[in-house]
């Protein structure tokens, strides 16, 4: 008997055991119990979320001889003929290996005839941002005027690569990132199904590598049973994957805060020994100072037991939001900086020696001017300051005052009370998103027009913060946080050169957006 993989054995054949796109089930059934499914249907998401899974029953659905409440029955001799892949009128194509002219054209022949047995001929095409322009061009001649006896279900991973006039004539339906919650359920029901014993902390852990896609999390899953054991805990997980141990990450960073070069290097050193891989350790490393951070702003974290959580305790008490944020920002940029490098390991290195340097957190102090272009400068400690310019509260406003700038509290009235910006970072905090928060810092907040703020970067961003905000899902948290201040639809819009823009885009592009009620002062210098 042949071995059928996890993702396949387990694949949903109904729409009530798809996991996590509810929203997109509920609309799909209704259709069909009214009658009224389309001729034409886009599926966009991220990979493994379900979009073939749905498309596939859908399929089934419209031919069923036994429907029931927009489900399929897989007992008639349609479904379990499309089951079996023998049913010829469910046509499934791979864009990416038949993109051509002539694959598009094929179709078009065949859908002036009718279906052999089925009800309708259902055309499946996935990946289909990788159809060719003239494939496009083929294919929305038949979508423009289709038979009554033909349904398309395209699928794709990148709908901006589709062109308007089919996306015009698709109903579309936006498959989301699956939720660790949803996600752990399946897999306990996966494991109970298998014979599988394994450890809430693994089921987790593979939920969070995973990130949304429950393909990739059946994938972990099976990996972890190719050795022919069927117990499964965390440490087998992270040694699969290559992740390093929580006890060499938090050596590494209690080194940090402890300034003891010495154990950074040999915890440092352990890790490289048993074939980790430095990125992982690299991704570890921050994601383990994030969350001493949100610990400390919050008092609440998942994901780790009872004595790791004393740990995280102690490193939170020891240290400031400021050091904490900087690590994170240093690390980042260490992160993007390697991408480019031949010498990954020593850049990695000399990042390590200097984060445990007093030294490497001293910045320089805001340079204050007053009817002139004199300025001093000299550093600060390394509890009180980041790196990029933090300074207290009461600090910025003497310098304004000496400069006879308004001050903090009146610059934030001017633009930020009026619209209840300042309400959206406390959001973003108190949500405990803190890489999209502390990105944030820097950014200067310029109102585009009545439905549209900018976020521009006077002193400028780096790669690895551009791409955290530019991520879909935090660009429309951000546009749902602000719309809901305004109560109006509002917009983000990340703005690269504000010189670029139109003069009437300029009005309001005056007031740095710094958390005015935050705990952590901040203000941009020139360094």
């Amino acid at each position: 008997m042949s071995y059928t993989a996890l993702y396949r054995k387990f694949r949903p054949l109904t729409f009530s055991e798809m996991v996590g796109q509810e929203h997109i089930t509920r609309t799909l059934r209704n259709q069909v119990v009214a009658g009224r499914v389309g001729h034409a249907y886009l599926f966009n998401g991220g990979r493994g979320t379900g979009k073939t899974s749905a498309a596939k029953i859908l399929a089934r659905a419209v031919n069923c001889l036994n429907p029931k409440d927009g489900e399929p029955c897989n007992e008639c001799e349609i479904c379990k003929a499309a089951l079996a892949g023998s049913l010829t009128d469910i046509v499934e194509m791979d864009a990416a290996s038949n993109n051509s002219v002539e694959d598009i054209r094929s179709i078009r022949e065949e859908v002036n005839f009718l279906p052999t047995v089925a009800k309708y001929r259902v055309y499946i095409i996935d990946e289909v941002h990788m159809l060719s322009t003239g494939a496009f061009n083929a294919l929305l001649k038949t979508l423009e005027e289709p038979p009554e006896h033909v349904k398309f279900i395209l699928a794709t991973t990148e709908p901006q690569k589709l062109p308007a006039t089919i996306l015009s004539r698709c109903q579309r339906f936006d498959f989301k990132k699956i939720a660790d919650e949803d996600i752990v359920k399946r897999l306990e029901f996966i494991a109970k199904e298998s014979n599988i014993e394994i450890t809430e902390g693994a089921l987790k852990l593979i939920a969070i590598l995973s990130e949304g896609a429950m393909r990739d999390a059946l994938s972990i899953l099976e990996r972890c049973l190719q050795d022919g054991e069927t117990n499964i805990d965390e440490d087998k997980i992270k040694d699969l994957v290559g992740i390093p141990k929580l006890t060499y990450i938090h050596a590494i960073v209690k080194a940090f805060m402890e300034y003891d070069v010495e154990a950074a290097i040999k915890a440092v050193d352990e890790v490289l020994k048993e074939g980790k891989d430095l990125n992982n350790l690299l991704w570890e490393m921050i994601k383990y100072v994030k969350d001493i951070l949100v610990y400390k702003a919050t008092g609440t974290l998942t994901m780790y037991s009872q004595a790791e959580l004393e740990e995280i305790k102690a490193l939170a008490d020891e240290t400031s939001k400021e050091r904490l944020l900087a690590i994170i920002m240093d690390l980042s940029k260490l992160e993007n900086d390697m991408k480019w490098s031949t010498q990954k390991s020593v850049l990695f290195q000399v990042e390590i020696i200097k984060l445990c340097s007093e030294l490497s957190m001293e910045v320089p102090v805001m340079p204050t001017t007053k009817g002139g272009t004199g300025s001093t400068q000299g550093t600060n400690k390394p509890e009180n300051n980041i790196a990029g310019g933090v300074t207290s509260t009461a600090e910025k406003e003497q310098e304004n005052k000496k400069a006879n700038r308004p001050s903090f509290a009146e610059e934030i009235a001017k633009f930020g009370e009026a619209k209840g910006l300042k309400n959206l970072f406390n959001k973003l905090k108190q949500e405990g998103k803190i890489m999209v928060y502390s990105n944030l810092l820097k950014a200067k907040p310029i109102e585009l027009n009545d439905m549209t703020i900018g976020i521009s970067f006077p002193q400028g961003i780096n790669a690895f913060g551009k791409s955290i905000l530019e991520k879909p899902e935090n660009t429309n948290e951000l546009s749902k946080l602000l719309s809901m201040e305004y109560g109006q639809e509002m917009k983000i819009r990340i703005v690269d050169n504000v010189e670029s823009l139109p003069k009437k885009e300029e009005k309001k592009n005056q007031i740095e957006s710094m958390a005015n009620d935050l705990d952590i002062p901040i203000h941009v210098i020139d360094g």
